[in-house]
């Protein structure tokens, strides 16, 4: 369905200061109603102010502990709420998690991940970064030679795995928790049912029985998000005219979606816009990966790319960044 014609909150600056000492800068705050959220300035910068984690192309989850798991190109990074690094998953394995996903299994938590450059998905311990699972291009499928550069990852209940190949042929690939290939569904194009990127997804908890939410990026004219059940029947299309849709967050009835032209839209059930945060209103600076640090500014984004709710309501904010940028945005209640 399209976008219903509404009031949207645009987020309110209160003040946008260039970012040259955390301690200079004030909160920003954004979106409306009980939607509305204060930066942080500073979040996640070392000691001596500058970004502490690297280029970002990457995505972000929270741990039922409340630490914070962001993936750069180097590695996976691991955050206390207060912006501290306190773990690090660096090189071999852990670079270049375009997307990911967090799960407890058990007594455990584990981190699903897609490694766009990679051609694999992965799953890792999320506290002693063992791996324990590869998901490697299946032969199987019956597609022949086709480029395999993944870029996002869900996980169904039962452990059923989703692994989409959105950089290249944009078929979405089912696997059992244990990796055996199942089936998959889609094909590349600018049709109802296709994928002109599939870019980012997840598992929609809103709505029983669950179902797929996916990202059709590049979707012309605007991208938009889908409906696909969990055996790969489109449902629906969601809503259009969200720019370039990143990637999708679930709380609760709410899911969060960055924009890669510079916001972070907030959708509620009904999938009609609540807020719209951070909103750049520089076409040469929204979607511009080269922005140094020393440009960033308090309250706007650039190539927002990952967001991801903690149990209180916050959110934290990834930009695809030259510089490594992480934001956290405290919900005000």
């Amino acid at each position: 369905m399209m976008i219903r014609s509404q009031l949207v909150c645009w987020f309110t600056l209160l003040s946008a200061v260039t970012l040259v000492r955390a301690d200079e800068v004030q909160p920003v705050r954004m979106g409306c109603g009980m939607m509305t959220f204060d930066t942080v300035p500073g979040w996640g910068l070392r000691p001596d102010g500058n970004s502490a984690i690297g280029p970002t192309h990457g995505s972000v989850v929270v741990d039922k502990a409340g630490n914070i798991y962001t993936s750069a190109n180097a590695g996976v990074f691991v955050f206390t709420p207060d912006g501290k690094v306190v773990q690090s998953y660096l090189g071999g394995d852990y670079t270049n998690l375009h997307d990911m996903e967090i799960r407890q299994e058990g007594d455990q938590e584990f981190i699903y991940g897609a490694r766009n450059n990679d051609a694999e998905g992965i799953k890792f311990n999320a506290h002693s970064g063992e791996v324990v699972l590869r998901l490697k291009y299946p032969s199987e499928s019956g597609l022949g030679e086709i480029k395999f550069n993944p870029t996002a990852v869900t996980v169904a209940a039962n452990g059923d795995i989703y692994l989409s190949n959105g950089y290249a042929s944009n078929h979405i690939f089912k696997y059992d928790k244990y990796g055996k290939y199942v089936m998959h569904f889609g094909e590349k194009g600018n049709g109802m049912k296709q994928f002109n990127t599939a870019h980012g997804m997840t598992l929609d908890t809103r709505y029983e029985p669950n179902r797929l939410l996916i990202c059709d990026r590049n979707h012309q004219p605007k991208g938009r998000l889908l409906h696909y059940s969990l055996e790969g029947e489109f449902m629906e299309e969601v809503v259009t005219g969200l720019g370039m849709p990143t990637a999708v967050a679930i709380q609760g009835d709410y899911v969060s979606v960055p924009d890669l032209h510079g916001r972070l839209v907030i959708l509620d059930k009904n999938n009609t816009i609540m807020a719209v945060l951070g909103h750049n209103p520089d076409p040469a600076k929204g979607g511009n990966y080269n922005i140094p640090q020393e440009e960033w500014i308090e309250g706007i984004f650039s190539g927002t790319h990952g967001s991801y709710w903690d149990a209180d309501g916050n959110l934290y904010v990834q930009d695809w960044n030259v510089s490594g940028r992480i934001m956290k945005l405290v919900r005000v209640k």
